[in-house]
């Protein structure tokens, strides 16, 4: 959004000011908004918390100040489009919260602390959970997931629903990251031609354009801390049952889970305490010097071969060691199974078919495509909007798939469970005799390419063995390459989660990596970049 004030019109804005006998400027001035977030909106979830425990903020003034940087970010300027819908409930309920605290009735920390959900959650507020699909439009089901009811319980403000990639980014394998047929393309908000990656886009853009204190993610391989490496924030997959998948428009119950994305790790914590129904407090583990005495296996074979990537993670090493870390490396990893590589996607289809036809029958009356093969046929007949960029393959070979029962699909399960799991991160931990496990999180984003989908260079990292296995996965930044951030993960075995939330944290506290997004158009922008393109 530019605001051009010519200056004849200036001229009527000082005529009651200066001297009108004075001649006006001849030349236009242009004044370009800033969109990077300065003052309340600016602070990060915990800072939130306090300032609201303290007084220093109401609950009404934040969410009125998010709904406002989503009007001029997400909707106008550089239309980031990370959010599909907004709770109109949202200005009532931050009163409600700025009641009981006045009454001294606070719920807990986050009461009033406004949160994003992706729109594959379902909520009780009057907005459609869609996974980003027209099919879904009319999904308004009145009820709340497990995990936003133990956000609500703490008193937290459901602001919206985030944009997604499609139906979590498991329709076709040509898709492109951060596409919907109902949000359009998310836009990442460091450079706005750079993928966001998914399929968690819209929640990681809006948390870095400080769109809401936090956001509530998905995944199922990679699709929390893709998006959260990419736009410069901090992701956490949890364990795999440690929050329930009730509710969430699923793909599959071995890997599925939700996850909270802010930009600290702290943040995390908080929204993992509500988000969690057990009684782990995992704030309490948040020291500077969880990461002293511990032994680290560092990744090799997952390190790629981008050079600024490595030179970061050697930094991120530097870091750790300084925090009286032990590094060890570990130079190469073959999966056991000999049908591993067959198996990773059979194993997601069968599960899809078998779980989405289940959770649909559970969709209100109004929604009208009750089974997978319907939403087929549903894609088909509504081409132009659902399938302008991309097809359905992976919905169709899904549909091909029989029941659970098949010996290919409990052949499947077994050979990715035994090569990310017994033989995976746990031989690992065991057999250099480690703590945790650290790669980098991913490559540098590529740019959006709508004609040729998703073009990502070659991969960096490892996310896909604990998101296989169903292990803690934590992100953190770990700083840019030409303003495209890039993170670096702390991977462990099931039920490591409050470890691997510390072990995140006092790498941040030490490293303090967080890129601001700067909202550039392209690479180009950039100085270095822009003086070596053009002679």
């Amino acid at each position: 959004m530019r605001i051009l004030v010519t200056a004849s019109l200036m001229a009527l804005f000082l005529a009651g000011c200066g001297n009108p006998s004075e001649p006006a400027e001849q030349d236009a001035v242009t004044v370009i908004p800033s969109y990077e977030a300065a003052g309340v909106v600016a602070k990060t979830l915990p800072e939130l918390v306090e300032d609201l425990g303290a007084g220093g903020v109401t609950s009404e003034a934040l969410t009125q100040a998010y709904l406002d940087r989503i009007a001029l970010l997400d909707r106008d300027g550089p239309r980031l489009q990370s959010i599909i819908s907004l709770n109109p409930n949202a200005l009532p309920l931050a009163r409600a919260s700025d009641q009981r605290r006045a009454n001294g009735d606070a719920l807990g920390p986050l009461d009033g602390v406004p949160v994003l959900l992706k729109d594959n959650i379902e909520s009780l507020d009057p907005m459609p959970t869609t996974a980003g699909s027209l099919a879904l439009k009319d999904n308004i089901t009145g009820r709340d997931s497990p995990l936003v009811a133990g956000l609500r319980a703490q008193g937290a403000i459901i602001l919206g629903k985030a944009n997604l990639s499609q139906w979590a980014n498991f329709r076709d394998s040509d898709s492109l990251s951060g596409w919907s047929s109902v949000g359009g393309q998310v836009h990442n908000p460091h450079m706005l031609d750079r993928n966001p990656c998914g399929s968690s886009s819209g929640s990681g853009v809006a948390v870095a354009a400080s769109l809401a204190a936090g956001a509530v993610g998905t995944e199922t391989n990679g699709s929390i801390i893709c998006p959260s490496n990419v736009n410069g924030i901090v992701g956490f997959k949890p364990t795999v049952g440690l929050v329930s998948q009730e509710g969430i428009v699923p793909i599959s119950p071995s890997q599925d889970t939700a996850g909270p994305m802010t930009r600290t790790v702290r943040g995390v914590a908080l929204m993992l305490n509500a988000m969690d129904p057990g009684d782990e407090d995992y704030t309490l583990g948040l020291s500077p010097d969880a990461l002293n005495g511990m032994r680290i296996g560092v990744m090799r074979f997952a390190e790629g071969s981008n050079k600024d990537i490595k030179e970061h993670f050697a930094a991120a090493l530097a870091v750790m060691e300084a925090q009286g870390a032990t590094l060890v490396d570990i130079d190469a990893f073959e999966p056991a199974a000999e049908n591993y590589q067959a198996s990773t996607l059979p194993l997601l289809e069968y599960e899809f078919k078998d779980s989405l036809n289940a959770y649909l029958a559970t969709t209100p009356e109004t929604v009208t495509t009750r089974t997978l093969r319907e939403l087929i046929a549903f894609n088909e007949a509504h081409a132009d909007q659902e399938m302008p960029l991309f097809g359905q393959s992976i919905f169709e070979e899904s549909e091909a798939r029989g029941p659970l029962t098949d010996p290919q699909y409990t052949g499947a399960k077994a050979a990715v469970r035994f090569s990310t799991r017994e033989q995976g991160i746990d031989r690992l931990l065991a057999e250099y005799d480690v703590n945790l496990l650290v790669a980098p999180s991913g490559p540098v984003a590529p740019r959006i390419d709508p004609v040729n989908g998703d073009v990502w260079p070659e991969w960096a990292g490892a996310g896909w063995m604990a998101a296989q296995a169903g292990y803690p996965h934590m992100t953190v930044p770990m700083g840019d390459v030409h303003g495209i951030p890039v993170g670096v993960s702390f991977i462990g075995s099931a039920g490591d989660d409050a470890a691997i939330i510390a072990y995140g944290y006092a790498y941040e506290q030490a490293s303090q990596l967080r890129p601001d997004p700067h909202y550039l158009a392209s690479a180009e922008e950039r100085p270095e970049i822009s003086t070596a393109m053009t002679k």
